[in-house]
């Protein structure tokens, strides 16, 4: 039903609702946490390739991609951090490192913060993992009362238009349609319309204080010399290079790789340049 993308799917039911996330390989756990508003397909390409060697772990948060959509539920950033931790007790992993591209970075280095010494491993795709006040406008118009969800949920004005905009090479159509899949609807599209409004931007935001404490967790990791890989897009509207600028100076000793002619979703303008890069720095090769 969607190219590219031939896993199984398994499940998770960290309270009444259900959690979709693909499990495959052998060896040391990779989790690929996405952000908005993709899924785990955002990640099919690299799965394939690196669970040849490790056991990779890629997450739906609820609302998204094949996991269930409630319309009554809390869909914060808390919440999604707190889902992803139980998917991982439950599944027994302890020690992991991390992929993470747009709230993934929130959401994944919030897991981490919560056991610092766990994560061995990052690499940071297009994101962000610590407090900022800027959001470009387009994103801005859609957190307006009324009009936002109106936007979002009822014209389809988040993610459809990112399948164009947040790419700087067209996008095959059987692609696009399926990133757009699980999104196909007005219900179907609540947990869009709320990472747009969970962006806290503001200490009265009620995320805010979740988000400083994955800041504090981001510092506890900068104090040991955990490897990381950047890969970024240097067309990114959205993430632009002062989030870049941030990430390197918070830890100097990244790998860095910046792809001016990249956008948003990264791993679809540069997968092929990306793919040896992630295969040497997940096997520990200098």
């Amino acid at each position: 039903m969607y190219p590219e993308y031939t896993f199984q799917s398994n499940y998770f039911t960290p309270d009444k609702h259900k959690l979709h996330y693909i499990d495959e390989g052998e060896g040391d756990a990779i989790i690929m946490v996405h952000g908005n508003p993709t899924w785990s397909f955002y990640y099919r390409r690299l799965i394939k390739l690196l669970s040849k060697d490790h056991r990779v772990i890629a997450i739906d948060h609820m609302g998204c991609g094949l996991s269930d959509k409630p319309q009554n539920y809390d869909y914060c950033l808390k919440n999604h951090i707190d889902n992803l931790d139980a998917l991982l007790q439950n599944l027994g992993i302890h020690s992991f490192s991390l992929v993470v591209h747009d709230w993934g970075g929130a959401i994944g280095m919030g897991v981490a913060a919560k056991n610092p010494n766990g994560l061995a491993r990052a690499m940071v795709l297009n994101t962000a993992a610590f407090p900022s006040q800027r959001i470009p406008f387009r994103i801005q118009v859609c957190r307006w009362p009324l009009v936002g969800k109106f936007l979002v949920r009822g014209l389809n004005g988040f993610a459809g238009p990112a399948v164009y905009m947040a790419v700087t090479k067209k996008m095959k159509s059987d692609i696009a349609k399926a990133y757009l899949a699980p999104y196909d609807s007005w219900n179907n599209r609540i947990a869009v319309s709320s990472f747009v409004e969970d962006i806290p931007l503001t200490l009265d935001h009620p995320s805010y204080t979740t988000l400083l404490e994955v800041e504090k967790g981001v510092e506890k990791l900068q104090e040991r010399p955990l490897p990381m890989l950047l890969c970024w897009g240097g067309q990114d509207f959205c993430f632009n290079d002062l989030f870049y600028t941030e990430w390197c100076t918070r830890f100097p000793g990244a790998k860095m790789h910046y792809f001016q002619d990249g956008g948003h979703y990264i791993l679809e303008d540069k997968f092929d340049e990306i793919a040896p890069l992630a295969v040497a720095f997940f096997r520990g090769e200098k």
